[in-house]
């Protein structure tokens, strides 16, 4: 299913789906933004909300901000869901009174 923003013909939002391959490699559509990445967690968030990716050696091989997809690969221990609501990062102000 996609749908079109109305107000920007360049954003196309698509389900939200995972592709793991092997626990090396990790395809992800429906990302709307990334709060931080390093070689042991990569933290996104989706169109049905938070979603870290935990591993070691992690890297981001290929991302795409107008289609929401990216590709992640190393070796991958853990896939955990986050707050259903939260679907952007939370200011400064927000992570205090968490």
């Amino acid at each position: 299913m996609q749908e079109k923003n109305l107000k920007n013909d360049k954003t196309v939002k698509t389900d939200h789906n995972i592709i793991l391959e092997n626990r090396k490699s990790m395809t992800i559509s429906g990302i709307t933004d990334v709060d931080s990445f390093d070689e042991k967690a990569v933290c996104l968030y989706t169109q049905l909300g938070e979603l870290t990716i935990q591993g070691k050696e992690l890297h981001i091989d290929s991302m795409s901000v107008e289609t929401g997809n990216m590709t992640v690969t190393g070796d991958i221990w853990a896939i955990v869901y986050g707050d259903k609501e939260r679907k952007s990062p939370v200011g400064v102000l927000g992570r205090l009174f968490r």
